[in-house]
């Protein structure tokens, strides 16, 4: 025979884990520190700043 489940609890869990799925991509995403997101910054400004240095004036 078989196994006999509770259907709400069973769905309950899958929004558990469907859940903690998309708290583990927002940490991903969202979750860096100050200095972090300074040091990129700096690196894309440095790198704007190369760019527009080699442009050539018409």
């Amino acid at each position: 025979m078989a196994e006999i489940i509770n259907l709400r609890t069973a769905r309950k869990a899958k929004a558990r884990t469907a859940k903690e799925v998309a708290a583990e991509a927002n940490r991903l995403k969202f979750g860096r520190t100050k200095g972090e997101k300074l040091k990129d910054a700096t690196e894309k400004a440095r790198a704007e700043k190369h760019i527009d240095g080699h442009k050539r004036d018409n």
